[in-house]
């Protein structure tokens, strides 16, 4: 990360406020944003300067950030994650804006972010359906899918107030933010500063804000499907327990017992009768809610290995210690060796009378459930498995 020019203050020890735009490329719409951010400054009376954090543009963005006054800092690394973070490291202020370099946001009229923020707030999100939304600005897709949907998953998962979880004008106290040690690369950066904030208790708020269509001519580097599954798949990282680890159990508990229960002879539930083929059916469920439960698990040991700091229990800390490549092949094992068992049994019985004819309802009542202990077993010992590999120590640069 290097800087290419200085700031606008000569006194970086007195810059209360940076306002930082990641760029690749955005030379069309660059310079107009930067003069409003400038215009801002002056007209508010903030002491503060414009960081552009770019990203490797071609098109002379850098040059045209610095003749109007910006401050201009190389991220090498790609991504738009990447390049928010490096802009935030640079940045002078105590306090940061971020917004997009393609003229949809207001950087004239950031009043009330800077407001809030100086009344304690660590996270102020612009929110653009209270603000006002131009024709055309956001595609029918986002407006009226993607944005609601995850924003109310969101909401729903982490307990957060925030309405507008992906608006890119956002502001934050630049301290509390950094303690965050905010990671994602991508467009899921969004995502991860307002999961983070809400579940590190930080005080996060929300302003109203326009969106005006961008000036660019080229298409924007959004991808609608991949960096909405990148959003979603973040949340679900952060979310296992709500999402797999209790409708999983549920589902394990009630298929297992079904399983079992059946395996006596047939049943008689509020009017039903369960035989045999919901049996298979119990056990299918058994396994799906058995993968969901381990998912959970190694989804949360795999967040806390790569350096997400997620909300732990005590008993999930207990259960760390516990589990390891080794205790999970010897339970895995057990459990296989029993449905092992189970299924030579059967094997002697039917060569007892020949290997001729049996009675199938009577034998796949019993050979349901030794089956499905062998499923559980191998799962189990694979996902040990998969818990040693994300034991192994790594030298991280």
């Amino acid at each position: 990360m290097t800087s290419i020019s200085s700031t606008n203050s000569s006194r970086t020890d007195s810059i209360e406020l940076t306002i930082v735009m990641p760029c690749l490329n955005e030379a069309e719409t660059l310079a107009v944003c930067i003069d409003k951010a400038i215009g801002y400054l002056a007209r508010s009376g903030v002491v503060g300067e414009v960081l552009i954090a770019d990203n490797g543009s071609t098109d002379g963005s850098q040059e045209i950030a610095v003749a109007h006054g910006a401050r201009v800092v190389a991220i090498a690394e790609k991504g738009y994650g990447s390049a928010l973070i490096g802009g935030i490291d640079a940045a002078l202020g105590t306090y940061v804006i971020m917004g997009d370099a393609d003229d949809s946001y207001d950087f004239e009229n950031l009043d009330g972010f800077v407001e809030r923020l100086r009344a304690g707030d660590e996270l102020v999100m612009g929110n653009r359906f209270r603000g006002g939304i131009e024709p055309g600005a956001m595609p029918p897709l986002h407006k009226y899918l993607g944005n609601p949907v995850l924003s109310t998953i969101g909401r729903m998962l982490f307990k957060s107030d925030i309405k507008d979880f992906h608006c890119g004008l956002r502001g934050f106290n630049r301290r509390s933010m950094q303690e965050l040690h905010l990671q994602t690369t991508g467009m899921e950066f969004a995502s991860e500063m307002v999961v983070k904030s809400t579940l590190g208790g930080l005080r996060v708020s929300e302003v109203p804000t326009t969106l005006k269509k961008d000036g660019r001519s080229r298409p924007p580097h959004l991808r609608s499907w991949r960096d909405g599954w990148r959003h979603l798949r973040f949340l679900l990282i952060f979310s296992p327990r709500w999402l797999f680890l209790i409708p999983g159990s549920i589902a394990f508990v009630v298929g297992l017992l079904g399983t079992i229960f059946l395996a006596f002879g047939p049943l008689v539930v509020g009017g039903v009768g369960l035989d045999v083929m919901s049996q298979i059916y119990l056990s299918a469920l058994t396994v799906v809610g058995y993968q969901a439960v381990v998912f959970a698990v190694l989804t949360k040991i795999y967040a806390q290995h790569e350096g997400f700091r997620i909300p732990r229990s005590r008993n999930f800390e207990l259960l760390e210690k516990r589990l390891s490549l080794e205790s999970a092949a010897l339970v895995g094992v057990g459990v296989f060796a029993v449905g092992l068992v189970i299924a030579i049994i059967q094997l002697v019985s039917w060569g007892q009378v020949g290997f001729g004819p049996l009675e199938a309802s009577a034998v796949l009542r019993i050979a349901n459930p030794a089956a499905l202990l062998m499923i559980l077993g191998a799962q189990t010992v694979m996902a040990g498995a998969f818990l040693g590999v994300l034991s192994v120590g790594l030298k991280r640069n």
